[in-house]
C-alpha cells in the first residue's frame, strides 16, 4: 500500500457492522494495479452527514451495506437502472461531486445463479425483504424462477416485496419447505445478535436441494456449514462479496482486473487476519 498523500484517491465503505472484507480486496488490488487510492470501512452515526461528506470531500467510490441500501436513495443525485429497477443502493460513484448510484449486489447474485445451474422450476424459500432481498429477488424474477415465498416476519415489507415480482408471502415458516434456501437477514452475521444461529430449521435444510446464504462474514456461516455437511448444492455471501466488489472496484477506477488478479485479491480477503 502507497504512503498516504495529498493525491491519494479515497473509497469508502458505510455499515452497521463493517468487516475487513472490502477493504482487504480493494487495497490488495490497489497495489497490484499500483494505483494511488485506499479503501477504508466507516460504521456512520448519522448517514446524511457520511453521504454529504462523500459529495464535499471528493471521495469517489461508497459502497453502502445493510441497513442503509434504501435508505441512500433520497440523498444521492442520480439512479442507475441497476439500483432504480429495485430500489436499492450498494454503490455510490462521486464524479465531481455529483452521485450517481448503482446496484452491483443484484449482478452477483444473478451471475451466482446462472453459474451454479439452479433450475427456474424449482420452489425457492426466500428469508428477508430488506434493500439486499430486493436484489435477491429480483435476480430469482429475472432467472425465470415464479415458485418463491418470501419469508419475514414485518407483513408490510414482507408482502410488499412478494406482490412486487408476483411472489407469495409468509410471516412464519411453519411446516414450509422448498428445493431451494436463501438467507437474506443478518442470521449467522458474525458480530450480530444471531450470529450463531442456523436461518432454516435444520429439517427444512435436510429437505432442502440447494442453500445460498447472502451473508459474508463469516464465509462459513452455521447455513453454509450446514449445507456442506449435509452434501447440499452450497452458494455463500463470500462469493457474491467478491463479485459485487469486484463490479465497484471497475466503477471507481475504470479498470477491470486480470481474472488471475481477482482470485489473489479474494484469497488475500479470506485469509486469516
Amino acid at each position: 500500500m502507497p504512503i498516504l498523500n495529498k493525491d491519494m484517491t479515497l473509497c469508502i465503505s458505510l455499515s452497521a457492522r463493517p468487516s475487513n472484507n472490502g477493504t482487504r480486496f480493494h487495497n490488495f488490488l490497489y497495489d497490484a494495479l499500483e494505483l494511488n487510492w485506499i479503501y477504508k470501512a466507516f460504521a456512520p452515526t448519522n448517514l446524511e452527514q457520511a453521504i454529504a461528506g462523500v459529495r464535499g470531500l471528493g471521495i469517489r467510490g461508497c459502497a453502502v451495506s445493510m441497513p442503509y441500501k434504501e435508505s441512500v436513495i433520497a440523498l444521492v443525485d442520480r439512479m442507475d437502472a441497476s439500483a432504480a429497477a429495485i430500489d436499492s443502493v450498494n454503490t455510490i460513484v462521486n464524479d465531481g461531486g455529483v452521485l450517481t448510484a448503482y446496484n452491483t449486489d443484484y449482478t452477483a447474485i444473478a451471475q451466482l445463479i446462472q453459474s451454479n445451474g439452479l433450475d427456474p422450476a424449482s420452489s425457492v424459500l426466500l428469508r428477508g425483504s430488506g434493500g439486499m432481498a430486493k436484489a435477491t429477488a429480483a435476480a430469482f424474477r429475472d432467472a425465470g424462477f415464479r415458485d418463491v415465498t418470501i419469508l419475514a416476519r414485518n407483513e408490510e415489507t414482507g408482502r410488499a416485496l412478494a406482490d412486487l415480482y408476483g411472489f407469495h408471502w409468509r410471516a412464519e415458516l411453519g411446516d414450509a419447505e422448498a428445493e431451494v434456501l436463501v438467507n437474506v437477514t443478518p442470521i449467522g452475521m458474525a458480530g450480530g445478535p444471531d450470529g450463531d444461529s442456523l436461518a432454516f430449521p435444520t429439517s427444512t435444510v435436510e429437505a432442502a436441494g440447494a442453500v445460498f446464504d447472502v451473508v459474508a462474514v463469516p464465509a462459513e456461516t452455521p447455513l453454509v456449514k450446514a449445507g456442506h455437511a449435509m452434501d447440499k448444492k452450497v452458494i455463500s455471501g463470500a462469493e457474491v462479496m467478491t463479485i459485487q466488489a469486484l463490479e465497484q472496484f471497475v466503477l471507481y477506477t475504470g479498470i477491470r482486473p486480470s481474472d488471475e488478479q481477482v482470485r489473489a485479491a479474494e484469497e488475500f480477503m479470506r485469509a486469516p487476519v
